[in-house]
């Protein structure tokens, strides 16, 4: 056998090959990018593709139906700023706004029996906090088969002279609103009011419970997204009375717990067990300006705080499809109020015997 002989490059064949292999890793870095690329557009075109399918307007209206940024902002700082306020209506003009018949299926309250049911979700589009699903076990309660009204809380706002919702002129209802859901209220005013009819908000494990029964079903209806039966993506343009969709109703045959106001509850914005998402998702932030040039141009950071966000369940009428699922986890200051909060109560079994 002949022994193996190294070949020898001359100096322009080595710059050649190092030429080529640089052309070849050059390439294949570029082939990575573009697959990267096309893996994202493609996720995104599957995300929009949902969108399209849940939207309940045309898509070509969108300009005409989303909110100015920062709305809620002020009408916010507007509703802190508001104090205590005389009730703009005697008591007999509050029992006139509604007929006897509508005033007693307000007060409807609709058992919710004990047991386990599947809370959360696994759903890989999900937000995190909203994952994972696991099974939680609850004492029988009731709740409010309706969101609570305008009418309502006007004769809770006569009787106690908490302050009126913020768009209540002269502490009136806005005409033809007496069976709309009562907004502009924050978690406080929403606390206050189920205390004084001697009830209490919901957690959010009632809250979901009641939403979509034992099964797991993402919407109150079941698990497609119709848009007949809900007031969401602006396919309104305003809250609708509490009984406008009956269609959409809970299996135990409670109204509105998708779409029409978010819903405040008593829980506040923790991980579920065995959620893998950052700690820094659950922290309450507050915006802050943290340097001497950050003031100079203007920015500030969102800094956490020892605080919690309070959870808003439900979606409203100003939600993406997606947030009016049942299992997902809107959150804000417990302070805030906005037109799209509102609230139910809930009543322990033991407490609501002989009602």
């Amino acid at each position: 056998m002949k022994p193996n002989r190294q070949t020898v490059l001359s100096p322009e064949e080595r710059t050649k090959r190092k030429r080529y292999l640089r052309a070849t890793l050059i390439t294949c870095m570029a082939l990575l990018m573009v697959g990267g690329a096309l893996h994202v557009v493609m996720l995104g075109s599957e995300r929009m593709a949902d969108m399209r399918e849940l939207a309940t307007y045309d898509l070509k209206e969108e300009k005409s139906r989303i909110r100015a940024a920062g709305e809620d902002i002020a009408l916010h700082a507007a509703h802190e700023a508001q104090g205590q306020a005389v009730s703009g209506y005697t008591s007999g003009e509050i029992e006139r706004l509604l007929t006897k018949d509508q005033w007693q299926e307000l007060e409807t309250m609709v058992p919710i029996s004990a047991g386990a049911f599947r809370m959360g979700t696994d759903d890989k589009r999900a937000d995190e906090p909203d994952k994972p699903l696991h099974t939680v076990t609850l004492p029988a309660f009731r709740m409010d088969k309706y969101l609570v009204t305008n009418a309502q809380y006007a004769r809770f706002v006569a009787a106690t002279g908490h302050r009126p919702p913020l768009h209540w002129k002269n502490g009136r209802i806005p005409d033809g609103e007496a069976m709309r859901p009562v907004t502009m209220v924050s978690w406080h005013d929403a606390t206050a009011y189920a205390k004084w009819q001697g009830k209490r908000l919901p957690t959010e494990a009632e809250w979901e419970k009641a939403a979509r029964g034992t099964d797991g079903r993402r919407w109150p209806w079941g698990d497609k997204m119709e848009a007949a039966r809900l007031n969401t993506y602006y396919n309104v343009g305003s809250a609708t009375n509490v009984d406008a969709y009956p269609a959409g109703a809970s299996p135990y045959g409670v109204l509105d717990m998708a779409g029409n106001v978010d819903e405040w509850t008593a829980s506040e914005l923790t991980p579920y067990p065995g959620s893998q998402a950052a700690a820094s998702v659950f922290k309450a932030k507050v915006a802050k300006v943290t340097s001497e040039q950050d003031e100079k141009l203007k920015v500030i950071d969102m800094v956490p705080t020892e605080g919690n966000y309070k959870i808003l369940r439900g979606g409203s009428w100003k939600s993406d499809p997606f947030s009016t699922a049942t299992y997902h986890r809107n959150f804000a200051w417990a302070h805030y109020a906005s037109d799209f909060y509102g609230f139910r109560c809930v009543a322990d079994v033991q407490q609501d015997k002989g009602k």
